[in-house]
Order: structure tokens, then sequence, then C-alpha cells
């Protein structure tokens, strides 16, 4: 329409970018298009332009904009009303979300061109209602998702079975709307956003935006303690780096993973500028919590040039405007590396140039990322990963789909088939929640279950964290996490906040807590299990299946904020709790076996010296001599020593043990892999390296390191080895066992490199973690149990097989 035309040239807008004018025909074409560009490449108006083309040209069209946050919605809004102001036409666009006032809402359900909402308030304030919505439904086009690498994981999953429902509400009002979705660089963005909509798609990942330049900094704080890996505070290190910032008058945002740090970094930059005599409110904090009218002064007074410094959490990581900054400071790794280019592009979004600093913690991640920038910059090796199939939310939805609209039968939900779907609607039927008539279900509950099902965990059998006094609900936690976060003197941590555990309602699903400031957090000690109970598929040394995890927490420590000291320990009495779940496992081929003895019989230094001149002072595997080992080699009984019983002072069984002929000259290395594993041995390297496996993997799965389970077993009674499982902290899983299965060989080497690299001689928390530390040659035991794993991975890299039933 030639009316955007003009409203783009009166906003300085002469030609589209690439990316902008192929996501804007893709759309008119009638595809889906996701758009993967760069943060401030303009990805708005990849959607804007052809949902306005097309209320332009046909005025009863609607459009529905999902978006993550309820910040971003209004942000959009304000953009989207000067862009419609522009156009001088009569478009409405609207906010409808929790905060909107009832006096509103029937205006905007009948009149609203474009609804920006939230997934919350859809799946509960619009959905369950779609009968107030009829103009919405009879003329819905688009369906717009922002900032789509947001639902991953549980959330995710919701998210996708909540479109299942939209969308066969649009069906029944005789509309099949498109999307457009936009997302940051990921690795797989068609696949997520595919699956999110049951559809295909089209990817338009080449941005046409020019790129500021922007010197970007990973600064890994100092050691000292290099035995130790100890680093100093990578909170004062941003400290002292914002502060020079501010100093110099370079308008910057500083980045902080929680409201704690988030208060205490906005604490320590207000001091610096006092100290520089700055005007007060010249720096600011911004995160969740604070009042609505607030976030807006500080906004407009970061896009004014007022606020020379804000501290922030990841409320400001997305697109809401906030003007021309020249600095960001990150402090520790976001944990994603969306994440991470997403809080790095708020600087210099349209300036020349810009500096990013990332400040590094002693967290193994954070020590990957600093060390093996490669993986950072180079293709993003993260996947988002949902599954929206998991049984126990697609019940959830199915519930809530059927109060929406009756299901008939024979009648699919998305890229659920009939069948699957009418055995879940018949047991919902079994267990009281429906009913059939003439082969239709219908909801028989007196209220709409969404009121229910919250779209970020998976079950319902869980418990809600209640406020004492007062009785206000301030979080929920599911029943297999509970006994590790909610049990009696427990400090539950919520956005920031202290609260103590005082009380454990076990039977009525309620833990009780009172709001405390203490300088420690507590930390459970849980003893899991892992059994299989089905494996969906197997390769040389791992394998994937669906598994019972069995966990009970049996004490807890006090761990000292910042310095984590141990600063005393409790017992916890709790029920132990199961989850069925998926799992990856780890088989290393390995045969444990006990301590080898020390007295070798008295001839042991002459046969020992005889066998390496028979062997020429070289390794008999590999060839290194012992010029170059600059040691002398091991000497290596063929047959284990020990099976030949020799009793010092009682026979001469050493005799045989040492003749030349079960005698091989080897070189550590190779030593190593010829000896059965001492138990010990194995055990510490074991842990050491299911510590740094767990550490490495949210690197490829987009997920908090919290989403991940990790056990090891000695000898597993499934394997009979020793085996690492890796499993899904979500009942059924969302994928992300599956995922590491088909990374396998990527996962091992990554996680070689992060504990090579480290700079400890032994090992260390940043690498493998405090309990390997704590076995001497911890590190190397651990190098030497991966380097076992790769070569199995190698032999059998023809790939997976399908498991025999």
């Amino acid at each position: 329409d030639s009316r955007l035309a003009g409203a783009l040239q009166a906003r300085g807008i002469q030609a589209l970018y690439h990316h902008q004018a192929c996501a804007a025909e893709a759309a008119l074409r009638g595809e889906n298009p996701v758009v993967v560009t760069p943060t401030a490449s303009g990805k708005t108006l990849c959607y804007n332009l052809p949902v306005l083309h097309t209320i332009l040209t046909e005025p009863a069209a609607r459009a529905l904009y999902l978006f993550p946050t309820k910040a971003l919605a209004q942000d959009q809004r304000h953009e989207l009303a000067e862009f419609i102001a522009a156009l001088g036409a009569p478009i409405r666009a609207d906010v409808y979300d929790g905060d909107t006032p009832a006096t509103a809402r029937r205006s905007i359900r009948a009149s609203s061109n474009i609804v920006l909402t939230n997934p919350d308030m859809l799946h509960t304030g619009i959905l369950p209602h779609h009968t107030r919505w009829l103009s919405l439904w009879t003329n819905l086009r688009y369906i717009v998702l922002d900032e789509v690498h947001q639902y991953r994981g549980l959330f995710g999953s919701h998210l996708a079975n909540l479109l299942r429902r939209l969308r066969r509400i649009a069906r029944f009002y005789g509309n099949d709307p498109q999307v457009i979705a936009c997302s940051a660089t990921i690795a797989n963005p068609g696949e997520l956003v595919t699956r999110l909509i049951d559809a295909p798609v089209t990817v338009i990942d080449e941005s046409g935006a020019p790129q500021s330049r922007k010197e970007f900094i990973f600064y890994n704080p100092p050691l000292f303690d290099e035995a130790l890996g100890l680093r100093r505070s990578s909170l004062l290190e941003v400290r002292r780096i914002a502060a020079q910032f501010l100093q110099d008058d370079v308008q910057t945002i500083v980045f902080a993973r929680s409201r704690l740090t988030t208060e205490v970094l906005l604490t320590y930059l207000r001091e610096d500028s006092r100290r520089l005599k700055l005007a007060e409110g010249r720096v600011r904090g911004y995160r969740g919590g604070y009042l609505p009218q607030e976030r807006r002064e500080i906004e407009r007074g970061l896009r004014e040039g007022q606020v020379r410094a804000v501290v922030s959490t990841n409320a400001l990581e997305l697109g809401i405007d906030i003007g021309q900054l020249e600095a960001c400071v990150i402090c520790g790794y976001p944990g994603t590396i969306a994440s991470t280019w997403q809080q790095a592009g708020r600087a210099g979004r349209r300036t020349g140039i810009s500096a990013v600093v990332l400040v590094g913690s002693s967290a193994p991640l954070d020590q990957f990322i600093l060390n093996h920038p490669g993986w950072f910059f180079g293709a993003s090796p993260e996947h988002a990963l949902i599954n929206p199939d998991n049984l126990e939310i697609l019940v959830k939805h199915l519930t809530c789909a059927t109060f929406e609209l009756p299901f008939k039968a024979g009648e699919g939900f998305g890229s659920v088939g009939p069948e699957v779907v009418g055995e879940i609607l018949a047991f919902l039927e079994a267990e009281g929640v429906l009913h059939s008539a003439a082969g239709t279900f219908y909801w028989t509950g007196e209220h709409y279950p969404s009121q229910g099902v919250s779209l970020r965990t998976a079950t319902a059998d869980g418990f809600v964290i209640v406020e004492q006094p007062g009785g206000r609900v301030i979080g929920e936690v599911e029943r297999f996490s509970a006994t590790q976060m909610v049990f009696p003197n427990a400090i539950y941590l919520h956005e920031g906040r202290q609260y103590l555990v005082e009380a454990l309602d076990w039977a009525g699903g309620k833990a009780h807590v009172r709001p405390v400031q203490v300088e420690y957090y507590t930390e459970a000690e849980v003893k899991t299990s892992v059994a299989p109970l089905d494996t969906l598929a197997e390769a040389p040394g791992r394998g994937v299946g669906e598994v019972v995890v069995t966990s009970i927490a049996t004490a807890y420590k006090k761990i000292r904020l910042f310095t984590h000291e141990n600063l005393g320990s409790g017992l916890i009495d709790l029920p132990e709790t199961q989850m069925h779940t998926t799992a990856y496992w780890l088989t290393l081929p390995v045969t444990v076996g006990e301590a080898e003895p020390h007295d070798y019989g008295p001839n042991w230094p002459q046969q020992r010296l005889r066998a390496r001149g028979r062997d020429h002072f070289r390794c008999q595997v590999c060839g290194t001599s012992e010029e170059v080992l600059g040691r002398e080699l091991d000497v290596h009984h063929i047959r284990p020593f020990r099976e030949f019983g020799y009793k010092p002072g009682e026979n001469e069984a050493y005799c045989q043990a040492n003749a030349l002929d079960n005698l091989v000259s080897l070189c550590p290395s190779c030593h190593h892999r010829s000896e059965p594993w001492h138990s010990g041995e194995v055990a510490a390297g074991l842990l050491g390296l299911a510590t740094a496996l767990g550490n490495v993997a949210p690197l490829f799965l987009m997920c908090d390191p919290r989403d991940l389970g990790v056990t090891s077993e000695l000898r597993s009674p499934f394997t009979g080895h020793p085996t690492i499982f890796v499993y899904d902290q979500v009942p059924a899983g969302v994928g992300f066992a599956e995922k590491l299965f088909e990374l396998h060989p990527t996962i091992l080497n990554a996680t070689r490199a992060l504990i090579a690299d480290c700079p400890c001689e032994a090992g260390c928390p940043s690498c493998i973690g405090p309990t390997a530390v704590l076995s001497e040659g911890g590190k190397a035991t651990v190098l030497a149990l991966l380097d076992l794993a790769l070569a199995a991975a190698e032999a059998g890299n023809e790939g997976p097989v399908p498991a025999v039933v």
C-alpha cells in the first residue's frame, strides 16, 4: 500500500533491508516466515509491514501479537502507535493483559485490529472466553510470535499446545491464520517454529542491516590461586569497569544474572557516582518488581540521556527502546549465546561504535566460553528444544481445549493424530473430567481448567509457596524438586528475595515461608538413582531412553553468599520421590578392579629393568621412547599380578607373575588404557566427568544447568560398567536427552576442552568440581576417562542403531 511507503519515508526509511523485504513478501504470499537476524536489525518491520498492509486493504482484518513479557508488549505498542499515526489510518492496536482496565476490555475485544498480549493472558483470559472475541476470530489473519527463541523447554512445550488450541478455535470460526516469527540467532530456528505451530515455515536468516562497529571484550578476572583455579570476584571487576565508563561519561548498561546481584551492583555504583560528584538519579536499577511507571521513567531517562548507567537483570534484554547506549558490561555469562548477543545489542543500537565487556565468573560454563571464543563467535551451537507431545503437558491442554470447544470423535489436535487424542479423552472420561455423548466429549467441571494449569510446570502435583504472615502465594515448585528446594529450614530464593521455609505440608502441597535476610543459601545433599525402563536408541558408549529417577534428600549445607564457605549443616527427613523422564547415558569401557598390590616380590627391580631393555626402552603400543618421555616406562603385567596369589614369606608365586613373557613396557597413557581401573580412582573421575558434562551440556541445549539432572554409577546394574546419566528435570522430558545422544561426540570434545584448557594443576571447581579435586590426580583421571569415551565414540561412528525390542 502506498500509504505504508509514505509513512516509512516520513520516518526516514527510504528502502527496506533485504530481510525485511523478504519477510514481507513471504507473508503476503501466504507463507509462515521466521526471521533470524541480529539485535537492532529492524525485525519489528518484518511483521508490522505485512500486517498493516493487510489491514489497510482489508479493514476488518485482525492480528494477534504474542510477546513473552508484558513490558515488551507495551513497548511495541508505543512503536506501533507512532507508525499508525504516520499512516493516518483508522487502525487500532491495544495491549490486552492483566493490567488492562476492565472498562477498556470490551472495547478492545470488539474493535482492536491488532491485539498485543502474552502467553499467560492468551491461556487464561482469551481462549477460554473466545465467544466474547467474535470480531477477532472471524477475521484473524496473522499470529505474530516475537522473541520466539524464548519459547523453549517446558515453557515452549506449553506454548506449542497453546497455539494448537488457538488454531483449533480459529478454524472453528472459519480461519487458518498465518504465523510470522522473529528469533535471535540459534542453531535450529526453522525446526523450533515448525514444532511450535505444526506447519511448514520459511526461514529468513540473511540480515541486510548495516552493522556498527562493536568492540567485544572477554575479560577473565585474574587468578589469585593458580593451583586451585580461584579468581577475583567477577562482581567486583564489573564494578571497577562500569565505574570507569561512568567516570568517562560513557552511557552504560550493566547486566546481572539475579535481582540480588543487581541490587548489590547498584549500591556499589551509586557510591562511585557520589564519589564522582554526579547528580542524583544518574545511576538507576531496573528489574522485575519495580512499578510500571517507575520502569517507564527509567526507560525515558535512558533515551533522553539523563540516566548515565543502569544496572539490570535480563528484564532489559528484550527489545524495549532505551536509546543510544555506548557500552554494555555483562556480569557473568548469561547462560545462552543468544541472550549474550541480545544483551550486547543494547549498546550501539544507533551509534557508530560501542563496547561490550563480558566479565566471566569461576563457573565452568563461563570459563569454557572465555577460553573458547570460537564457540561464541562462530555458528551458534544452541538448539532450542521443545516436546509438545509430552504426555503430562498434552493431557492438560486437551482438557483446556475440550472446555473451549467439545471434541468430536476422530478429531486430531495439531500434529497429534485422532487415535492418540481419542485414547487421552477416553482416559479423562474415566477419570470423571469429561463425559461423552453421541461421539462428542464435553467438559464436566464448574470452572474453566486453564486456571489450574501453569505454563511453567509440567505437573499439577506440586507445592505452592505460601508467604506468612498473610498467606500470599509467591511461587510453585514441582513435587520432585520440593525435597531439594523447600525442605524445612531451607532458604528459598524467589526473584532475589530470601525466604525461610518454616513448614512443609506434604499432604496439602504447601510450603510455608517467611521473608528473611541472611548471609547464606542452602543446598540439599541428594541421593539419586536412575533405572532405565525402555531404550529408545543406542550406539557404542551411549544410549537414550525412558527412565525412572528416584531421589531422596538426606541433609543440607548452609553456604555463605559470594564466598561459598560452608557455614554448617542439618538433616532432612522427607519421603523419597520418583519421576518418569528421559535420559541420555554415557558408558565407559572400563573394567573396575581393586587396587594393585605394591609388593611385586624380591626380583621385581631386576625383571622390570630386563623387560624395558628387551623392549628397547620404547612403549610397545605407541613407540614412545624413554628419552622422549623424560622418565622410565611403566612395566605392565599382562596377566594381573594379583591372580597369581603371591603371599610374601609363604610362596614364590611372584616368579611366575614376573616372568618376562608376562611383562610389557608401556608409556603412562597406554598403561592407563590397559590396566583395570581402581574403584576409588574411577569413582572420583566419574564424579568429575559428570560435573563437567553437566556444566557443558547447557551450551548446546539453551537451558539452565538446573534443567538437567546428572548422576553417576560406578557399576551400573543396567550397563555393567561405570555410567553417567544426564536426565531431563521434567516429567516425560522435553527433548534434552535425545539431543545429547545425537551430539554425543561434540559434547565429549567440548567437555574435554573445558577441562584440558583450565589453568589449574590437578582440577578445580571451574572444571571438574570440588569432589573430584579431592582425589589425587583427579584431573588426569577425568581426562583419561574422556579419552576412553571418545575412542569408543570414534569406533562406533557408523551412527546410532534402533534398540532391539
